[in-house]
């Protein structure tokens, strides 16, 4: 895990979302780096495009949880 700064306002936005979307601080940071470096590595695809793939090549979380119970 390392540090990276940021200004002050990026990180109230990230506050913001992160309160919006459930999710804590660092994992929000984590989730718009992640769809941006995937943003400019597919610039022809769309937000949702790119979520969509995302979610094709996820684990199946629920499928998981059953087989473990």
């Amino acid at each position: 895990m390392g540090i990276v700064k940021i200004d002050e306002e990026l990180h109230e936005d990230v506050r913001n979302a992160s309160a919006v979307m459930c999710r804590s601080i660092n994992a929000q940071a984590e989730f718009w780096m992640k769809i941006g470096r995937l943003a400019e590595a597919n610039p022809t695809l769309s937000f949702s495009d790119i979520v969509k793939q995302e979610l094709l090549l996820a684990p199946d979380t629920r499928r998981d949880q059953r087989t473990a119970a």
